[in-house]
C-alpha cells in the first residue's frame, strides 16, 4: 500500500515543461517536480537564472531560452525538448508579468504585453505541446492563474483580465482534450510573498489590509503552491479536469472575523 501512494504522487519518468521557471514561483515548481522524479525543461528569457536553477537542481534539468512573447519559436523549442526526452508529460504555464496602473492610465503597449504573454502565450505554447500529449494519450497542463480571478485589487484591470480568461481557457482546454486523456487546470496564488512583492508586503498600509483579508493571516510562500501543482501533475488527479484552485490563505473565504462570542 505504501509503495501505491507513492506512485501515486510520483513523477519518475515523466518531463514537465516549466516557463517562467526562473521566477521564484517558477523556481519551486521546478523544484518539486525534479524531486518528484520529473526531468524538468526549464524555460525563461533569463538564462542567468536558469542557469543557477539548473545547477542547483543537477542532473534530469536542462534550459532552455524562451520567450512566450514569440510565437513563431515554440515549435522549434518544444521540439528541442522532446528530442532530448522523448515525450512532454507536463506543462506549467507559469511566465508572467502586471503593471500597476488605474484603468484609464493603461496604454495599448502594456495591454498588449500583459495580454501576450500572461494569455496569448499559454495559448499558443499549449497547443504546441498538445499533439505530443495526445500521440502519448496522456499529459497534464497546469495554467497560474490568479487570486484576482475572483477578488480584484485596484490597478489591476489588463492582469485579471487576462488571468481570468486563462481560467476560461483551462476549460476549453479539459474539454476539447480529453478524449486524449490530456488533463487540463488552473492553479491560482494569493498574495505570495516573492522578491517581486516584497515591496508590498513590507508596505505599512497594504500589508496590513491584506493581513486582514487573509485568513491565516499571513503572506503566502512559493513553497505553498508546491503540494497543489504536484498533486495536478501526477496520477493523484487523475480524474481533475477543468478547475480552478485557489491558494489563497482563505481571502475569499472570508478573511479575518469580526468579533464574536465563542467557547472556543
Amino acid at each position: 500500500m505504501n509503495a501505491y501512494y507513492e506512485n501515486l504522487f510520483s513523477l519518475k519518468g515523466k518531463v514537465a515543461l516549466i516557463t517562467g521557471a526562473a521566477g521564484g514561483i517558477g523556481n519551486a515548481f521546478s523544484e518539486v517536480m525534479h524531486h518528484a522524479g520529473a526531468y524538468v525543461a526549464l524555460c525563461d528569457v533569463n538564462m542567468e537564472g536558469l542557469e543557477s536553477l539548473k545547477a542547483r537542481l543537477g542532473d534530469n534539468a536542462s534550459a532552455f531560452y524562451l520567450d512566450v512573447t514569440k510565437i513563431d519559436s515554440f515549435d522549434a523549442v518544444v521540439a528541442d525538448i522532446a528530442k532530448i526526452t522523448g515525450r512532454i508529460d507536463i506543462l506549467i504555464n507559469c511566465a508572467g508579468i502586471n503593471k500597476r496602473e488605474g484603468l484609464v492610465d493603461v496604454d495599448e503597449a502594456t495591454y498588449d504585453r500583459i495580454m501576450d504573454i500572461n494569455l496569448k502565450g499559454a495559448f499558443f505554447l499549449s497547443r504546441a505541446v498538445a499533439p505530443y500529449m495526445k500521440a502519448q494519450m496522456g499529459g497534464s497542463i497546469i495554467n497560474i492563474g490568479s487570486h484576482n480571478t475572483g477578488a480584484v485589487l485596484g490597478g489591476v484591470s489588463v492582469y485579471g483580465a487576462s488571468k481570468s480568461a486563462l481560467v476560461s481557457l483551462t476549460r476549453s482546454m479539459a474539454v476539447e482534450w480529453a478524449k486524449y486523456n490530456v488533463r487540463a487546470n488552473c492553479l491560482s496564488p494569493g498574495h505570495i510573498k516573492t522578491e517581486l512583492t516584497t515591496v508590498t508586503w513590507e508596505h505599512p498600509e497594504r500589508s496590513k489590509y491584506l493581513l486582514d483579508r487573509i485568513a491565516l493571516n499571513r503572506p503566502g510562500y512559493p513553497e505553498d503552491l508546491v503540494g497543489t501543482a504536484l498533486l495536478l501533475a501526477s496520477d493523484a488527479s487523475a480524474y481533475i479536469t477543468g478547475q480552478e484552485f485557489r491558494i489563497d490563505g482563505g481571502f475569499l473565504a472570508g478573511g479575518q472575523p469580526w468579533p464574536y462570542d465563542t467557547n472556543f
